[in-house]
């Protein structure tokens, strides 16, 4: 007992240790364990190819070697807070602790080291007191504008100084202290810091990104940064106000009521659409959209992410979630930042006091703002969509009328397709009445189309389909209707079992012999069967003394016909590698799936989906034949020989084994086992 105490402490104080990690902590973990085969306190970094821009890596990242998208390489550094000593390996010795101004020379921040002397900071910096310092790097302050740098070094003893002050917190902060939406007022005037720690273990201040952390210093310690950091003082909306290449952004943010919002406390992405992004929109279809007030919502809500994230965050792409509910796809292509895999953020990490701004020069139409017409655009059912048009419905598509719309993939329509009036009253058939989902449909539900006609809803376990028609992908839930694609053109039934078998000339045969065995109305009646139907060329082929033999008893016709019939509705779409079906009389019929065909008992169906409103009828060129029994394995047979010769030996083994018990029994060491109990 008392080593299951130990052992349920031991295993609560690893959980603790493992659960408080910070994200960053984490992916420093893991680069030293990578990095552990080169001696103590060695770290393993990735270098993108091409750049100076390295990361400590996680596993993902490891075994992928890319970030952005980019190659990387792998290289060896001193862990933060210990360098190398002369012969020996790895980094084993920790770094000289010293103040904070000599700290930024040892981590080689030697830039802001220069600087800290210009504005006159070193005697703050190497005094005492408790700091942190977000020292930005020698490329952060290479890579500043010119005219930027200039104001700053002409005007040392204010401007810089104050540039500097702003790049400190008069505290002690280490990267567990940076928690995730964190906010610290810095020494320039009490402005605050905006701190963001991903989950992927980056950290953030001000969209900088934090390069070298936790370098301790006897007076605080130094966290070195990518960019020089400026002052925060606007929130978002006002960063929208104040910029003329928003204008119309900002019309339809206010349009939609969202001004105050945008002017709240919060943590916002906000990807804004520029003038010229509203002005590569048909003019109809914006139109539209800024005169409905629920789509322009969701329109602008499809532009604003629930967390905020600065562009150094993404090193691959990332699901994020918005305000409209559904994801953006947010990755990176090198330097370039991507959404929904494409390269139109032309200018990133414009900060605000709640949120961050980036500039994309296409506008985000989500699914939920759009009509049938446009949610059909560039997907894979143009030919449906053409279809629909020739055939008179387009006032349909683009309407707010709530319809769903059975959109079949281009694939799916065969040879030329000539608008007859029949083809129209098909594509007709094809709009349901009301907008639904297909997560709210259910096994034998009835929809009923714009054409009048009634369409029934079959749930397999495998597939979800109406009549012959099974859903192929996702759910397009437009602004007042539905798309859903289907897998093949509809094919309403037109009439019973018995009226399709009738109306199709090569079953005439079938049909002279189920009228022959008295199961006209059986087919006739309501129901739902599924009938394998052997058509002329199958009768044809079975030797003429069985086929007479057969057709000569009606009793034993009609045994052969319902070994032909199920007890169920079953389409193509419903059948798996491996489905079984009850008949009307004998053994379960085997289906399965290969290259698309559909077999019963691995007979071949040559025309399948057939629907009829009793039932569906698939064609066969073969009659069916139960098929051969399974051989058992020789492993299992052999296994049953084994347990049956076990059980006529065991008298005697229970013997010996008994023998042998008691031998051990009077053994010495068995009295030694029982005194020790």
């Amino acid at each position: 007992m008392k080593h299951l105490t130990l052992l349920a402490l031991a295993l609560t104080l690893i959980v603790s240790i493992c659960v408080a990690k910070s994200p960053y902590q984490s992916v420093l973990q893991h680069s030293r364990i990578r990095g552990r085969p080169h001696g103590p306190n060695v770290c393993a970094m990735q270098k993108i190819q091409g750049t100076d821009k390295k990361y400590f890596t996680n596993c993902k990242q490891w075994y992928h070697r890319k970030i952005c998208g980019k190659p990387t390489v792998i290289s060896y550094e001193c862990c933060p807070g210990y360098e190398k000593v002369q012969g020996e390996k790895g980094c084993p010795a920790a770094l000289p602790l010293v103040n904070i101004y000599n700290t930024l020379g040892v981590v080689g921040a030697t830039t802001t080291q220069m600087y800290s002397d210009r504005a006159q900071l070193r005697g703050e910096i190497e005094g005492p007191g408790s700091f942190t310092f977000f020292a930005p790097s020698n490329e952060a302050w290479a890579a500043l504008p010119t005219e930027i740098l200039d104001a700053l070094v002409s005007n040392v003893n204010i401007e810089l100084l104050n540039a500097l002050h702003y790049h400190m917190v008069n505290k002690r902060l280490t990267s567990d202290d940076l928690k995730h939406g964190a906010a610290f007022s810095s020494m320039y005037q009490d402005f605050d810091v905006h701190i963001h720690h991903y989950s992927n273990g980056i950290i953030t201040v001000n969209c900088a990104r934090l390069v070298k952390t936790d370098q301790h210093a006897t007076n605080g310690i130094v966290h070195v940064v990518d960019r020089v950091i400026t002052a925060i003082t606007q929130d978002v909306g006002s960063l929208l106000d104040i910029d003329d290449d928003l204008e119309t952004l900002r019309t339809a943010v206010a349009a939609a009521g969202l001004t105050t919002m945008l002017e709240n406390e919060g943590h916002y992405t906000i990807f804004a659409p520029t003038n010229e992004a509203f002005e590569k929109i048909p003019a109809d279809t914006l139109t539209r959209i800024l005169g409905d007030p629920v789509a322009l919502k969701d329109m602008l809500n499809y532009h604003i992410l629930k967390n905020m994230h600065c562009s150094e965050s993404i090193v691959s792409g990332t699901p994020l979630e918005t305000l409209q509910g559904t994801v953006l796809e947010v990755g990176c292509d090198g330097d370039e930042m991507t959404l929904n895999g494409k390269a139109i953020i032309q200018s990133k990490d414009k900060l605000g006091t709640n949120g961050v701004v980036h500039y994309i020069n296409e506008l985000l139409i989500p699914d939920s703002a759009k009509t049938l017409m446009e949610l059909a655009e560039g997907s894979t059912v143009t030919t449906a969509t053409k279809m629909f048009v020739d055939a008179g419905l387009s006032t349909h598509l683009s309407g707010s009328e709530a319809i769903t719309m059975l959109a079949p993939q281009n694939d799916a329509f065969k040879g030329s397709l000539t608008m007859t009036g029949e083809m129209k009253k098909l594509m007709r058939n094809h709009l349901i009445k009301d907008k639904l989902s297909s997560k709210g449909l259910y096994h034998g539900q009835e929809l009923e189309t714009l054409g009048g006609l009634k369409l029934r809803v079959f749930v397999y376990r495998n597939n979800l389909c109406i009549e012959n028609a099974c859903i192929a992908a996702h759910d397009k839930t437009g602004r007042f209707a539905t798309m859903l694609t289907v897998d093949k053109v509809l094919a309403p039934p037109m009439g019973t079992v018995m009226d399709v078998l009738k109306a199709d000339n090569r079953f005439s045969t079938l049909v002279g012999a189920i009228q022959k065995a008295g199961l006209t109305e059986l087919l006739n009646k309501p129901g739902a069967s599924t009938v394998f139907a052997p058509t002329n060329a199958a009768f044809q082929a079975m030797p003429s003394a069985e086929l007479n033999k057969i057709m000569g008893n009606s009793q034993q016709l009609a045994s052969f016909l319902k070994q032909h019939m199920a007890e169920e509705l079953l389409v193509s779409g419903g059948v798996t590698s491996h489905t079984r079906v009850k008949v009307m009389q004998g053994e379960r019929l085997e289906l399965g799936l290969r290259n698309q065909t559909m077999y019963v008992n691995r007979v071949p169906v040559v025309d399948a989906d057939l629907m009829a409103t009793n039932g569906v009828v698939h064609a066969l060129n073969a009659i069916i034949k139960p098929l051969p029994p399974k051989v058992q394995s020789d492993q299992a047979a052999g296994s049953v020989g084994m347990t049956r010769t076990a059980a006529v030996r065991s008298g005697t083994r229970v013997l010996r084994n008994d023998d042998l018990f008691q031998k051990v029994m009077k053994s010495r060491s068995s009295r030694t086992i029982t005194r020790v109990q």
